[in-house]
């Protein structure tokens, strides 16, 4: 079976900074590593950012602007010149290309979800490469992704990936930022165990173009690693790199994946969902989730913060406050005050009407690795 490769290039690979100017050498450099892969063989997916920026080059601003309606409107110009160029360059090398275009609420509900997946699907086995990236000309701050390396790790995980590529404006994560702090150490190879107390001083891209530094990219890591797919950062500079990476060489820094989750729904839950409030638990419902494969009842609950509804995401943290998992709750949190604490018999006659013995139901829930 096909591999599947997803790559993410950032606003800070793309363009020049002092200018805003698309870099173009890098994106045709880009184009053609992603053509390449095409012809060995992988599934390729490319999100990209620089609509804004190009938008703001293309207006002749000088840095990007921080109100919505401004931002959405920069990006409505700068979508339309970006996905042309990528076109035009494709087009050269006999690549079809396709552009989508995500916001959250697109993953948050099943059936989005899934559709969105099958576009994907239906995509990839006509040998085309989408180009995604966040709907910014529709997205409020409640329906965003918040940065386009979150953006690549749920597409990621939409798709069953096998590669992740984060390509960014230093050659590998280092302890610091080796801009700032000379004496920082390269980071070749996170394993698996190593990911949850990765010991980095993490600051925001030094860029005024770019949306995310290494901040987001470790999270982005974070899921995707956690769906079972392989995640390197890179160098944008060097997109060629990545055929490299693919045939062994040990270039920039390599992410080790988790087992690779085999039930969709689950990967839903634990990427697609936005958890909108939190369930603290007593030392026995974590035992029973973490280890016993079980439910969650009531009466193993100690603390609910939050306002939420019945079929909400919530997180699940033990009671020092460590997070554990994700579910979708059968109770809206005022019910869940009520029986919290409370055993399973007694919930019907606590709140009147004739409700599910589990909080969350052992489907509905995904336990952290």
């Amino acid at each position: 079976m096909n591999q599947t490769v997803v790559i993410k290039i950032g606003t800070s690979s793309l363009t020049v900074p002092q200018t805003g100017n698309l870099a173009l050498s890098t994106i045709a450099n880009l184009v053609e590593t992603a053509t390449k892969l095409r012809a060995k063989g992988y599934q390729v997916i490319l999100v990209s950012s620089g609509a804004v920026g190009v938008g703001c080059a293309r207006l002749s601003l000088s840095e990007r602007p921080k109100n919505l309606n401004q931002k959405q409107a920069i990006a409505a110009v700068g979508q339309g010149r970006l996905i042309r160029i990528y076109d035009d360059l494709f087009n050269n090398l006999g690549q079809p290309i396709a552009q989508i275009l995500l916001t959250r609420h697109d993953l948050r509900h099943r059936a989005s979800y899934v559709n969105a997946n099958n576009t994907f699907l239906a995509l990839l086995s006509l040998g085309v490469i989408p180009i995604v990236n966040e709907n910014d000309t529709v997205a409020t701050d409640e329906l965003k992704f918040g940065d386009n390396d979150t953006l690549s790790a749920l597409v990621a995980s939409l798709v069953n990936a096998d590669w992740l590529f984060l390509l960014t404006d230093v050659d590998k994560l280092y302890s610091a930022d080796p801009r700032l702090v000379p004496s920082a150490t390269p980071i070749d190879l996170v394993e698996r165990d190593q990911l949850a107390k990765l010991d980095v001083d993490l600051s925001d891209s030094s860029s005024g173009w770019g949306t995310g530094g290494m901040v987001t990219k470790i999270s982005a890591a974070r899921i995707a690693t956690g769906a079972g797919i392989t995640t390197v950062i890179t160098n944008g500079k060097r997109p060629d790199n990545i055929l490299k990476i693919l045939a062994g060489s040990a270039i920039g820094t390599k992410f080790e994946p988790q087992p690779r989750p085999e039930n969709a729904r689950k990967r839903w839950i634990a990427n697609g969902l936005v958890a909108v409030g939190k369930i603290f638990l007593d030392d026995g419902a974590v035992i029973a989730l973490c280890e016993q494969n079980k439910s969650l009842l009531p009466a193993g609950i100690i603390k609910i913060e939050g306002v939420f509804n019945s079929c909400d995401a919530v997180d699940l943290y033990t009671n020092t406050g460590l997070k554990i998992g994700r579910g979708i709750a059968n109770y809206n949190s005022n019910d869940l005050e009520l029986i919290k604490g409370k055993k399973s018999y007694q919930i019907n006659s606590i709140l009147g009407y004739e409700g599910s013995e589990t909080a969350i139901h052992r489907d509905n829930l995904v336990i952290d690795n």
